[in-house]
């Protein structure tokens, strides 16, 4: 596992907390979970 693998797995489990705590809500920022979707769909078309 290379290290941009783990940079993109802290990043959207640290995306993932802070949606499911109300974090990017409060701050307008819920685009980041849409963006780490966008991310993840060419992998899930892949597989």
């Amino acid at each position: 596992m290379t290290w941009q693998f783990v940079l993109f797995y802290v990043a959207a489990i640290g995306i993932l907390v802070l949606h499911f705590t109300g974090f990017l809500a409060r701050n307008n920022l819920e685009w980041l979970v849409l963006v780490l979707a966008v991310a993840v769909f060419p992998a899930v078309i892949y597989l």
